[in-house]
């Protein structure tokens, strides 16, 4: 049978056999699921690791971190993605430059780096003089720079490789575009562009990029129009997951009646066959696997007969996560907050162990309570700030976090005096919360890579040594930002379809 003539099963529970199934709350698997239900694909996404839309503290519901996007227009092979689903429209009005659109603290100086060249220029050549010009020259030159490798990504490059063949047409289609080397604009060792520069690491997933391409290409997205999306990363992934739902894929998450925390990932022989759910003796049986979780967390479903699955336990074992993203919330009426304070400001804290903290103000919003929805309340702002920290941070108990928190919360003291005094509360997601099930609580993972990194931004191939279980996560496009997880997922999609037409019997 053909894809569109497949059996149509009943939705729900009931329905336990699927052409794929999607495992993780990452982005871009709750992409590939939707493109794979709008090709007529019969799909089960189940989020296992899903934090939900935020965590409640208070009578709040808070975010896990600061998230900041770039326009859809930046990433081109994204968009036409979300044009085939129809959510082009959707994501462009939830998407939103932030007011100014990146305001930078320093020391001894605080600017606003508008949108408008001429307020822009005002305000950094006020506090800067002479050094403004060099500054407000590099970050113009550095926000333009994706545009140079956008067609690139619009050929849909099989990036990571597989095998002789893929590497051979990749490195082809490389020297075809020499703009995937241009080299960084934003070099200066001037503390104001060296803060600038303190953002990679909030729009990325690799610890120490060091290619052209890693350098330059998600700093110029999130440069030509620092952007905020409603709801945060877990509103796109909602939007997406809404939209599997609605083209008749089956969504198991932290609402579903039967739980949607995965307990093991079945095999047969050395093929995928299907994944057990806690607390449920039903097996989802699927042709193949999609993963969009982290590599540890998927490396704990294999469960049985490891000796015989070495070779793909060895290809999750090499990425290595290196960095957490750490947060701390306050919730402010709007009236305590110092007077020109911007929804998005990078801070330099002076702390070389902190590195730059992003801060992000939200709406603050009531915990649903009785009532099905959160509401935001009027008047009042949840201040988000992260820094990244070790990984190794997790272990060291929680008195060290409290005393990250505590560092945390001094820097926010000193870039809005007067505030903590009217704080309504106080809250840290690795302190706080406690609700959080079947997750490590990694709202933003920094990684390293035991495997060759093509253009320096690849990470994990996406087929692995199981030939149904493809892995459409963070890990596969790192030095991409959210740009990558979303051609992951895009990808994938196009890897399950190829696999699904082999096993179709009419086509020999």
């Amino acid at each position: 049978m053909t894809s569109a003539a497949k059996l149509k099963l009943p939705s729900g529970p009931s329905r336990h056999v699927y052409d794929v199934i999607v495992l993780g709350s990452q982005l871009g698997g709750a992409l590939t699921a939707a493109l794979l239900a709008k090709r007529n694909h019969r799909v089960l996404l189940v989020e296992h690791d899903g934090m939900g839309p935020g965590y409640e503290h208070g009578g709040y519901v808070l975010p896990y971190a600061p998230f900041v996007a770039p326009p859809l227009k930046a990433m081109p092979a994204v968009e036409e993605a979300l044009t085939e689903l129809g959510l082009t429209t959707a994501v462009q009005r939830a998407l939103r430059p932030h007011a100014p659109e990146l305001q930078l603290v320093l020391p001894r100086n605080r600017m606003d780096l508008h949108g408008d060249a001429a307020r822009r220029k005002a305000e950094v050549t006020r506090e800067l003089g002479e050094d403004g010009e060099a500054l407000l020259g590099a970050i113009a030159g550095t926000a333009a720079q994706h545009e140079a490798s956008d067609a690139f990504f619009k050929d849909k490059p099989e990036l990571p490789p597989d095998g002789f063949f893929e590497g051979w047409g990749l490195k082809k289609l490389i020297k075809s575009h020499p703009g995937l080397e241009s080299a960084p604009r934003l070099v200066s060792d001037a503390p104001a562009a060296a803060l600038v520069r303190g953002l990679r690491p909030f729009i990325s997933h690799l610890e120490k990029p060091e290619s052209p391409l890693a350098l330059t290409r998600p700093l110029s997205q999130v440069l030509s129009a620092p952007s905020t999306f409603t709801g945060g990363h877990e509103g796109l992934r909602e939007l997406l997951t809404r939209r599997v739902s609605e083209l008749g894929g089956d969504v198991l998450n932290r609402d579903s009646p039967t739980g949607f925390i995965v307990e093991e990932i079945s095999f047969d022989g050395n093929k995928f066959a299907g994944v057990k759910l806690v607390r449920s003796d039903t097996l989802y049986r699927a042709s193949c696997l999609v993963a969009a979780t982290d590599s540890g967390a998927l490396r704990r479903l294999v469960k049985t007969d490891k000796k015989h699955h070495r070779d793909l336990l060895e290809h999750l074992d090499q990425s290595n996560t290196r960095s957490i993203l750490f947060t701390v919330n306050w919730v402010v009426p709007e009236t305590a907050l110092p007077r020109g304070m911007g929804e998005l400001t990078l801070v330099d804290t002076e702390d070389p162990e902190l590195g730059a903290m992003l801060i992000q103000l939200h709406p603050a919003r009531t915990a649903p309570g009785n009532a099905k929805e959160s509401k935001d309340v009027e008047g009042v702002r949840v201040v988000c700030a992260g820094v990244f920290v070790p990984a190794s941070a997790r272990d060291l108990g929680e008195e060290y976090l409290h005393g990250v928190a505590a560092r945390i919360d001094a820097r926010l003291d000193a870039v809005m005096p007067f505030t903590a005094q009217h704080r309504l509360l106080r809250s840290a997601p690795y302190l706080d919360a406690g609700d959080v099930r079947g997750s490590r609580l990694m709202p933003h993972p920094l990684y390293s890579f035991e495997s060759e990194a093509f253009l320096g931004v690849t990470g994990l191939s996406q087929r692995t040594p199981v030939k149904n279980l493809l892995l459409a996560g963070r890990e596969v496009l790192p030095g991409l930002g959210l740009e990558g997880e979303l051609l992951a997922g895009a990808r994938a999609a196009r890897l399950v379809q190829d696999m699904l037409k082999k096993k179709d019997p009419l086509k020999g």
